[in-house]
């Protein structure tokens, strides 16, 4: 397609949007957004649910809606999580929702320091930015990046992963030896359940809770949320923070300096990451955070209250929402499960997503676009002035705060399922998280790990099973050859850290 051809797409497009806002401007979509980006920041803010959760309790609603109205409401909710999923990660050291996970890192060391508002107003503006630009990249090159998502098969989805595994020993704050270790346990605990492919139960023990596997919610809640209640009780005498003032609640020259450049490389890594159907939004958190530290001059910070690590992640978080949108609108396929509700929505209505979507429903496809516009300031409003609330959390005695959250835990993990083994499985991974950072083992791998692992296998397998066996079909393919130069790339410049720290550490032995 030539820069002309380009151009007047553009152009054209820009026109449907002024009728996609005609559409979300109405009095009743306005309220549908409304609501569901309320929803969606309560949902993100609760330990246990987040955006699939809550997109699927208020699935029952859209039924009565026309399909405008339906799709509107719950890409509402998904927005609305993944901005309410960054509160409790960076005041609690709980993540909302998966794809938070990397923000309790730097977000909880701000909040320690009494940065917790200029921290919250960061990822508020920053998930503002990512969703922004995701939105525009959504409505401009969607349709010219749809034949180049075909061509990541599970190959390369299986090399994109283990790429992404590999970028998190550099996310990592303990040692590569610590960090592989906690890699394997998370693979190793993503085998539990039912075998993807021959539904054989793979170390279930003869339980039918396991059958579906560890619960994700518990586990990381556990090794988190609980994990941090344990560690600040067993401080001898833990501080109170004093109440804040506005002018700390608002980020410094100098933090919106640092924040600045990391919201604009997130943005374009969410977005990269949202374009690659089936592979889930957290892998570009990770990546966020991994380029931050790489690019930074004072990677030292990191791990310790960097604003760039705040600031990245969660910008590339909302950058994947809107791109996550292209797969799903222009090919059908959910890239990562919060859009198979929507997926499900469409096709309840009627309404068959495809490359003929746009002809045969614009008031749904060019409405969606212009109520994501819609939600982005919409959750700006509403987040930005309940900061100072959030931050007045803080000043809760831990004795009074940590039997509430863990409450607040217990409840949202067995809304889910109803089932006492996931309850086990949380108060079981909050023991062995709070050993584990004892002995200074970053947990955050352990987690990643544990969500690919699945996903990896199933590639892994479906690649082979393609290619008769043939392990020359993990480096065939465009998409293939990129992610694998990519991960020669990366393990090159590990291993060359690696090799300078041991002489640095030789040559400064006496």
């Amino acid at each position: 397609m030539t820069r002309k051809q380009v151009g007047s797409s553009i152009v054209e497009s820009l026109g449907y949007l002024m009728d996609g806002f005609a559409v979300a401007f109405t009095g009743r979509n306005l309220l549908l957004c409304f609501v569901g980006c309320l929803w969606g920041t309560a949902v993100g803010v609760l330990p246990g649910l987040g955006p699939l959760a809550g997109m699927a309790l208020l699935l029952p609603l859209t039924f009565k809606l026309d399909p405008a109205g339906a799709v509107i409401m719950l890409a509402g909710i998904f927005n609305g999580a993944m901005y309410g999923g960054s509160t409790t990660s960076i005041l609690m050291r709980i993540p909302g929702e998966a794809a938070s996970v990397v923000t309790c890192i730097d977000g909880y060391e701000m909040a320690k320091r009494g940065r917790a508002g200029a921290a919250l107003t960061i990822a508020a503006v920053g998930s503002f930015v990512g969703g922004t630009v995701s939105i525009v990249g959504l409505m401009a090159v969607g349709p010219l990046l749809a034949d180049a998502m075909l061509t990541v098969g599970p190959a390369a989805e299986f090399v994109l992963m283990l790429t992404a595994l590999l970028v998190v020993s550099a996310v990592s704050s303990s040692p590569p030896v610590k960090t592989l270790a906690m890699i394997v346990l998370g693979l190793a605990l993503g085998t539990v359940g039912l075998d993807q492919l021959t539904a054989w139960p793979r170390f279930t023990f003869g339980s039918l809770d396991l059958t579906d596997g560890i619960n994700f919610v518990a586990l990381s809640i556990g090794l988190f949320g609980v994990s941090e209640i344990l560690l600040n009780l067993d401080e001898a005498a833990p501080q109170v923070p004093r109440a804040p003032r506005l002018r700390e609640m608002l980020p410094t020259r100098q933090e919106i300096r640092e924040a600045a450049p990391a919201v604009l490389r997130g943005s374009g890594v969410g977005f990269l990451f949202g374009l690659v159907p089936g592979v889930s939004h957290i892998i570009s958190t990770f990546v966020a955070y991994a380029i931050e530290k790489k690019v930074s001059k004072t990677p030292e910070k990191f791990g310790h209250g960097a604003v760039a690590g705040v600031a990245g992640p969660e910008t590339a978080n909302n950058a994947t929402t809107g791109a996550s949108m292209i797969p799903l609108l222009v090919l059908g396929i959910p890239a990562i499960p919060a859009t198979a509700i929507l997926l499900s929505a469409l096709l309840i209505h009627g309404v068959q997503p495809g490359p003929l979507l746009m002809s045969e429903h614009p008031q749904v496809f060019w409405g969606l676009i212009a109520s994501l516009y819609l939600g982005n300031a919409i959750l700006v409003v509403l987040n930005l002035p309940l900061i100072g609330i959030f931050v007045s959390l803080l000043r809760t005695p831990m004795g009074v705060l940590a039997p509430l959250v863990l409450v607040i835990c217990l409840i949202g993990v067995y809304s889910l399922k109803g089932s006492p083994l996931d309850l086990a499985i949380l108060v079981g991974a909050g023991v062995v998280g709070y050993v584990l950072r004892k002995f200074s083992y970053d947990v955050a791998p352990l987690l990643l790990a544990f969500v690919l692992g699945d996903r990896m296998e199933l590639s892994f397998r479906r690649a082979l099973t393609i290619s008769d066996g043939d392990y020359l079909v993990f480096v065939q393919g465009p998409a293939a050859r990129v992610f694998l130069a990519v991960l020669v790339l990366i393990g090159g410049l590990q291993l060359a850290a690696m090799l300078l720290g041991w002489r640095r550490r030789g040559a400064a032995a006496p």
